[in-house]
């Protein structure tokens, strides 16, 4: 009634495949690099020329190569561009503490605290 299966399963796990496999370190560097540059590129759009110096510091260690860098953007909503940096950082913070890198660990928590504090800076000067 069903034909037999003729070949292996494409779930089998083999020691000798024919693709390269990556570590988990290499994985979280990637996910981490990912994170930064992502961060690196609202900072630069915020024009915070000295934490985005010390963001692509940490993205070249990473990487072993400098990241691309872009112009400030400008015209943006600066309150959107704080949210969105703090939520870049809080992720960076978390992949940062899985790996334990103390130093993007250190380098994310001081990026959230001064969205945090740009932000509520915002706030106060909007607020009637």
């Amino acid at each position: 009634m069903y034909e037999p299966i003729r070949t292996r399963s494409v779930h089998t796990v083999t020691q000798d495949a024919q693709y390269p496999h990556r570590s988990r370190e290499e994985e979280l560097d990637i996910q981490l690099a990912g994170h930064l540059s992502a961060l690196l590129a609202v900072t630069d759009d915020l024009a915070l020329t000295e934490a985005a110096e010390s963001i692509a510091s940490q993205i070249a260690r990473l990487r072993g190569a400098p990241p691309a860098r872009r112009t400030a953007g400008g015209g943006r909503d600066p309150e959107a561009l704080h949210r969105r940096a703090h939520a870049l950082a809080g992720r960076a913070l978390v992949v940062a503490a899985s790996r334990a890198d103390t130093a993007v660990a250190i380098l994310a928590a001081e990026r959230m605290d001064a969205h945090t504090a740009a932000l509520d800076a915002l706030r106060l000067v909007g607020a009637p």
